[in-house]
């Protein structure tokens, strides 16, 4: 087929590179603009943006296509059979969306109708779910409200970090892709139940501090779904730590946020409900992320430290 792709993250470039590889033609690619990013703020070329400039393929790269009155128009121009999005960032306006002639097609990180919106990955992962999978879905003017073409389930592990689950996702979304756009018109759209929606708000920076009073079981979840971004942390002395590895330890009765033990094996902190927090991984600022035991040389630790419990 000839396909109009949307998309702007490694999520979203793992599913072209796919569909390139399977032989279809890829005449246009949107991505969102190159923006500023990491410390020297230089301008970054999407995952997206540099597959296609490998593969010759016109990018456009439009702020908003609501605001731009000539995006239709521009698509429309495009010959081609099917529009994919992928992670792309922006909304769709119902012009867009109407512009491909055998419709849009969407791949979502999630189980529908089970978290719809941003962060699907992350919210399983913070929740406790156990399954996550891939759905590839006609849009509509909904927030992944459009019918599901197909779907594939995989396990969450107890061990999963959102940068591994989005890795596996990725890949399963592409393989995933490219046998539905080959069985595309025997294929029946299936309409999303009413029943078991939930939204996955987009993660924000101001969610990464630990709250101690919670149950380490918890806690133990929201590092794993927030790494890589934006970190989980915690605060000593003035100071932030980020924890990118924890599990849960042995109950204890201490005050909440008093380091119990510290040692090669992780530093203990209690949490809510009589729970501990065993941390494994550590960063402080401008340094690296390291083991515990290579953590503890340079911020030592001892039983009766307290980390700060967030209000």
């Amino acid at each position: 087929m000839r396909i109009i792709f949307a998309g702007t993250p490694e999520f979203a470039a793992a599913a072209l590179s796919r569909l390139l590889d399977a032989g279809h033609t890829v005449p246009l690619v949107l991505t969102q603009p190159d923006r500023p990013a990491g410390r020297g703020m230089r301008v970054i070329e999407s995952p997206v943006k540099k597959i296609a400039m490998a593969a010759g393929i016109e990018v456009f790269q439009p702020q908003s296509l609501k605001r731009d009155p000539a995006a239709p128009a521009r698509l429309r121009a495009v010959a081609h059979d099917v529009m994919v999005v992928a992670a792309y960032g922006l909304i769709l306006p119902q012009a867009v969306l109407d512009s491909a002639p055998r419709g849009c097609l969407n791949i979502h990180a999630s189980l529908l109708p089970r978290w719809r919106g941003a962060a699907p990955i992350q919210r399983a992962i913070e929740a406790g779910d156990r399954q996550i999978g891939i759905c590839i879905m006609r849009m509509d003017a909904g927030l992944d409200t459009g019918p599901v073409l197909a779907r594939r389930t995989l396990p969450i592990d107890a061990a999963d970090t959102a940068r591994g689950l989005t890795d596996a996702l990725a890949r399963l979304g592409a393989d995933l892709l490219v046998d539905t756009l080959r069985e595309l018109d025997s294929l029946s759209a299936q309409a999303q139940p009413a029943e078991g929606v939930t939204y996955a708000a987009k993660i924000e920076k101001a969610e990464a501090p630990l709250d101690f009073r919670v149950p380490a079981a918890i806690l133990a979840r929201k590092v794993r779904a927030f790494d890589p971004f934006p970190g989980a942390s915690a605060s000593i002395g003035g100071q932030v730590i980020k924890v990118w590895s924890a599990e849960p330890g042995l109950h204890s009765r201490m005050p909440q946020g008093e380091v119990l033990a510290a040692g090669s094996d992780g530093v203990a902190v209690t949490a809510g409900d009589g729970t501990s927090l065993l941390l494994t991984e550590l960063q402080r600022a401008g340094g690296k992320r390291l083991p515990v035991r290579e953590f503890l040389k340079g911020f030592p630790l001892v039983p009766g430290n307290r980390f700060e419990v967030q209000t």
